[in-house]
């Protein structure tokens, strides 16, 4: 009788096949099981380094900032210097015409108004702009004259001095009633009578003035435009009692116009005057503005800064401090594109500079365009005032 084998569907435990890959899966389980114990730990540790960074950044009052971000903000550096500086009386001041530099325009001569160039008042006119164009009769005869007698001294006259005074006198008496020397020019070269003449303007401003009319028939002597000249305006102020005694006439003050905060300008008192005025004694005073480029307009506000007492002093920008009602701080840069809040107290002032008196030292770099910037930056990343971070500490 032959033996019965018992068969069992799969691999038999004690098959060496099965066995060697029981053992290989064994010994993966086991391996995974520590890699994973170990990433896990790993993790663990990052996650505890990266919340002590967090930590460390929160706790810190630094702002540091890209490069990108600098140029952005238009953060400007500057180092904190011995710079003289007084204390200063700002007082309030309007930009007025020079009416000394005012222009009366009126017509040289008979006429009537064929163009006008410039019609409404307020608008700036260069000098040698076209104003208006004017029909007279009496310059047609004097082309015709001039005319004549450059003829004559062209086709005769060359040797005799005589005919060149004749076309002296001839051009002389067109130059008076207004023509232009570019005008007698292209009248000599296309000897050719104008019958309607272009008038310009004979210095820049302001036309504050119209007293004419196009197809108006003019008499001799007749107003037709006012301009003011504004490439020197007059910069006036009034002072009370106690100020009064900071300046005097040839004195040179600085002046601040609004809207041109950033230019820095000077200017000279040319006028004192003691007057009284709602029941009190005030000093009116009145200084010279250069605006050669006109961008300055009569009725401008401005600021005059008086200044007094002047040392040297540790000083810095007035725009690089940032005042609140709990102090006084500033931004200095403590590395590169990191800057830092300190508190400082502050001295005299003048218009551009103000004295630190503690706080920072000589060489200490200071952010000053830009500082409102890193004030707002640091209040929103931090969520507390650099003021309070302070005082805290």
């Amino acid at each position: 009788m032959k033996n019965k084998t018992h068969h069992t569907s799969g691999f038999s435990f004690l098959n060496p096949v099965f066995h060697n890959r029981t053992l290989t899966l064994a010994l993966s389980g086991l391996i995974l099981l520590m890699l994973s114990c170990s990433n896990q730990k790993d993790q663990n540790q990052k996650n505890q380094n990266d919340s002590t960074v967090v930590a460390l950044k929160t706790n810190s009052n630094d702002l540091m900032l890209t490069e990108s971000q600098v140029r952005l903000a238009n953060i400007t550096v500057q180092r904190v210097a011995v710079k003289p500086v007084g204390q200063s009386t700002i007082v309030n001041a309007r930009l007025t015409e020079n009416e000394e530099s005012t222009e009366v325009i009126s017509s040289r001569s008979a006429g009537r108004i064929e163009k006008l160039f410039v019609k409404e008042t307020g608008r700036v006119v260069r000098t040698g702009e076209p104003l208006y164009e004017l029909y007279s009769e009496i310059l047609l005869t004097l082309q015709q004259e001039y005319l004549l007698a450059l003829e004559q001294y062209e086709t005769i006259g060359k040797k005799e001095s005589r005919y060149e005074a004749f076309v002296k006198s001839a051009e002389r008496k067109l130059l008076l009633y207004g023509l232009t020397k570019k005008q007698m020019e292209n009248l000599a070269k296309l000897k050719t009578v104008q019958p309607r003449i272009t008038f310009v303007a004979p210095a820049g401003g302001i036309v504050s003035e119209i007293q004419v009319a196009e197809g108006q028939y003019l008499e001799e002597g007749a107003v037709l435009y006012r301009i003011e000249n504004i490439s020197t305006l007059w910069i006036e102020a009034e002072l009370y009692a106690d100020e009064s005694g900071l300046v005097k006439t040839g004195d040179k003050i600085g002046v601040r116009v609004n809207g041109f905060e950033s230019l820095s300008l000077e200017s000279k008192i040319v006028f004192l005057s003691p007057e009284y005025s709602a029941n009190s004694q005030i000093t009116k005073i009145r200084a010279m503005l250069e605006n050669p480029e006109m961008k300055f307009k009569p009725g401008m506000q401005a600021q005059v800064v008086l200044s007094q007492s002047s040392r040297n002093a540790l000083a810095i920008p007035v725009d690089a401090v940032i005042r609140s009602g709990k102090g006084t701080h500033v931004y200095v840069e403590t590395a590169e594109n990191t800057f830092q809040p300190r508190v400082v107290e502050t001295g005299l002032e003048d218009f551009d500079q103000v004295e630190i008196t503690q706080g920072l030292q000589q060489g200490d770099r200071v952010a000053v365009s830009g500082a409102y910037l890193l004030y707002s930056e640091l209040v929103l990343k931090k969520g507390t005032d650099p003021m309070m971070v302070h005082n805290h500490h």
